[in-house]
């Protein structure tokens, strides 16, 4: 999830501000087009969903944030269709094992095979969420 699920123009009391609402899956399609830089038919695949349906959703999100800042109103992160994962993969860079563990255990100090701390989450694991909108591949993990 993001670090926060709220954003509001500073010195604008919240009781004062209209809300946006960004969804979850649109929060990912702007960090994966806009913060990573992913072409779209790549952000698609990370999210599993189909080119045409990940553009809709970014086209979604952007006007809602361009919605928020140009008419001053507060953005609220959260809804949506999204599923969090449940397991985590890490990869060791020395003896390159791979191994899951759930989410809400804390970050491996060590690899279990070797005990080398050169660890990172495995490459396909890299992703926040993958959304689905009942088109495609739907059900994603965060």
């Amino acid at each position: 999830m993001p670090g926060t699920n709220y954003f509001k123009p500073r010195g604008v009391p919240l009781t004062t501000l209209e809300e946006v609402n960004l969804t979850v899956d649109e929060f990912e399609a702007i960090r994966l087009a806009d913060l990573e830089g992913l072409y779209q038919e790549e952000s698609a695949k990370k999210m599993e969903i189909s080119r045409q349906t990940f553009a809709n959703i970014v086209n979604s999100a952007h006007k809602k944030v361009a919605e928020a800042i140009v008419k001053v109103k507060a953005l609220r992160i959260e809804g949506g269709v999204y599923k969090m994962a449940e397991m985590r993969k890490f990869s060791c860079y020395d003896c390159k094992h791979e191994w899951d563990i759930p989410y809400g255990t804390g970050r491996p100090q060590k690899c279990p095979q070797c005990e080398s701390k050169n660890i990172h989450r495995a490459q396909e694991d890299r992703s926040y969420a993958r959304a689905g909108r009942g088109r495609g591949r739907c059900a994603r993990h965060w």
